[in-house]
């Protein structure tokens, strides 16, 4: 974990790879319980025994359940200092460059890749790429994605040196 002091101090990273995260498996149950949450039942990520005989032998991540591990990689990576809050302010950029096989080892690669400092908040960019394994095998990215998020100074934060 890596900490700013403050939002000045953050931005004098930008540009930097700022973190990488701990390894971590995307089970078959993951994969399940994120098909009942989004309704997203298709076979090729949940029916074991006919992606066994697809195209890639066995079942795929959903994209957007990678994309949805971008958030808490980010949480796990680094953390500013005097905010009152941060918010997602959406994404720029999406990309799935290659699928997630379900039993994959996945990490975020963090990078800094822009900062717009305002009187009391800032809106950063912060680049997430999802590595992965698959049988101990590193694999193309399974995601990379561009968040874009607003930080909020707590109020009466001094400024940072």
């Amino acid at each position: 974990m890596r900490t700013f002091n403050g939002i000045d101090d953050f931005a004098r990273h930008v540009g930097e790879e700022i973190g990488v995260t701990e390894w971590r498996t995307i089970t078959q149950a993951d994969i399940n319980a994120f098909a009942d949450v989004t309704n997203d039942h298709q076979w090729i990520h949940v029916d074991t025994e006919r992606a066994a005989a697809g195209p890639f032998g066995t079942t795929l991540v959903h994209g957007y359940l990678t994309l949805s591990l971008v958030s808490g990689f980010m949480f796990d990576t680094y953390r500013v200092d005097g905010l009152s809050m941060g918010v997602n302010y959406g994404s720029n950029k999406v990309r799935y460059p290659a699928p997630v096989l379900a039993g994959s080892r996945v990490r975020g690669r963090i990078k800094l890749v822009d900062l717009d400092r305002q009187e009391n908040w800032a809106q950063s960019t912060v680049q997430v790429t999802v590595e992965q394994e698959f049988n101990g095998e590193a694999k193309k990215p399974g995601c990379v994605a561009e968040v874009v998020s607003r930080l909020y100074e707590a109020p009466g934060t001094p400024p940072s040196s």
